[in-house]
């Protein structure tokens, strides 16, 4: 009995420190919010509050498209739109869902929320030795010509592209990089055109056009559709459900190895991008939030998770795309510095609090509005 006893007693720690992590699909325990250690009264009142705060935009997002960037210089759609569902939100503590609302089952676009998948495909292509580097220049992978047409092009690695820092200078899928959220006014707007382009990290620059360039040197390097990708090696481990879709435009095919491919779209800014259920997004925040590690397997390297984390010197609350950081807390005054969230136009939000082991996913409300919501939820 003895030795019976001392064999068995080093697994006991090792057991414990296992967290939970949902069953496939819909196997999903719950906990009340006091059993997971939240105040009832408050997820109550935060919930009641942000059902009030539902985005003004419209419906149908073609239409939202058409009133936004469908007013920029080639503004016009590439890829497939849909219209969205009712505000929805789910809340997770310690990997138990403890609250839902809305429709988290409906699959809805994600717009640049997107863009966290899109840089975990790059992550999981250095994590499997296909990229050496982060900082390797890209047209040492890419040698179809889009890095090799000015100096400064050439000079741009995947930490510049996953970081929105390389002032790409160029055109893909008919869209100029300049065309993207450019300056009002056509003197300010042909200024713009024709500036110089800055050394790569030096600015920080959200464009579209740039990430689509991210998608197309991704599918590059692994020689197969991104969805395929992020379907066999994050998806189905996580145990996300087979609903969502990640849609490019309709002349984003490519030949690769005399097959023709679509490269995926990074967001939505011309359409397309990631549709996925809130219940799904909640998988993919939870495994982030778990270091990129899902029950007894590591998914996504720590040290991917760790980069994309870590601040972009010239724009503090941004790590890889689309990671949003806290940094010195200045998008959230009452989270913790270490919380983070992907965030797309909706607005569609994975916040995530490694502090509070807590998972949050909200879309279709009124972002500003998020910080009321985390001070009603009393976390501290």
């Amino acid at each position: 009995m003895r030795r019976r006893f001392l064999f068995l007693l080093p697994l006991a720690p090792l057991l414990a420190q296992t967290p939970y992590v949902p069953g496939p699909h819909d196997h999903w325990e719950r906990r009340s919010p006091d059993a997971a250690g939240l105040n009832p009264d408050a997820v109550r009142d935060a919930i009641a509050f942000i059902q009030t705060k539902e985005t003004k935009r419209p419906r149908d997002l073609r239409l939202a498209h058409e009133l936004s960037f469908g007013r920029e210089p080639y503004g016009e759609p590439l890829g497939p739109y849909k219209t969205r569902g009712d505000l929805t939100g789910v809340i997770l503590k310690g990997g138990y869902l403890v609250a839902e609302w809305g429709e988290p089952h409906r699959v809805d676009m994600t717009f640049s929320a997107t863009k966290s998948y899109l840089s975990a495909t790059v992550g999981l292509a250095v994590d499997a030795g296909l990229i050496q580097s982060i900082h390797d220049p890209v047209r040492r992978y890419v040698t179809t010509g889009e890095f090799d047409s000015t100096p400064m092009n050439r000079k741009i690695t995947w930490d510049h592209l996953l970081r929105q820092t390389s002032d790409w200078e160029g055109t893909l899928w008919g869209k100029p990089d300049w065309a993207d959220r450019p300056p009002a006014g056509a003197d300010a707007l042909e200024a713009y055109r024709n500036r110089q382009h800055a050394e790569p990290g030096a600015t920080y620059k959200y464009n579209d056009t740039r990430v689509n360039l991210l998608a197309y040197s991704a599918l590059q390097v692994w020689r197969k559709p991104l969805p395929q990708v992020l379907k066999e090696r994050l998806m189905d481990p996580i145990g996300a459900s087979q609903t969502w879709r990640w849609y490019g435009y309709e002349n984003s095919w490519v030949n690769i190895d005399g097959v023709m491919m679509q490269s995926v779209a990074g967001g939505a800014h011309f359409g397309g991008g990631l549709w996925i259920s809130a219940r799904d997004h909640t998988r993919f925040g939870l495994l982030t939030l778990r270091q990129g590690k899902w029950g007894g397997r590591q998914l996504l390297s720590e040290n991917w998770v760790k980069l994309a984390r870590t601040p972009t010197p010239v724009q503090p609350t941004y790590g890889f795309m689309n990671w949003y950081l806290n940094t010195d807390r200045k998008l959230w005054p009452s989270a913790p510095a270490t919380a983070y969230a992907h965030i797309g136009n909706g607005t569609n939000m994975v916040y995530c609090d490694p502090e509070h082991d807590l998972v949050i996913v909200l879309r279709w409300f009124e972002q500003e509005h998020f910080e009321e919501f985390l001070r009603k939820l009393r976390l501290n």
